[in-house]
């Protein structure tokens, strides 16, 4: 599995589910979550949802945290180092 793969399919599902699907909406992969507003508290929830679903994985509670979760980069990084294991 790669960053690349992980990090588009992460920003497809933000697009399509927090922005609508308006890929005019301009945000960059690094950008957080929490403080652009674009996914709140409950938001990031669901995308825990989609990560669980999408690829088989398993967050902890104590790995809900922004290191992890606040930006289509660092879910992706994140991912990727969940399936090495």
């Amino acid at each position: 599995m790669r960053d690349e793969d992980v990090l588009k399919e992460v920003r497809e599902y933000v697009i399509e589910n927090f922005l609508l699907g308006d890929e005019d909406e301009a945000f960059s992969d690094s950008e957080s979550f929490l403080e652009s507003g674009l996914i709140d508290s409950t938001g990031i929830l669901e995308v825990i949802s989609f990560l669980e679903e999408t690829y088989r994985i398993e967050i902890a509670d104590e790995e809900m945290i922004p290191d992890n979760l606040d930006s289509v980069e660092r879910v992706a990084r994140f991912v990727v180092s969940k399936k090495a294991l």
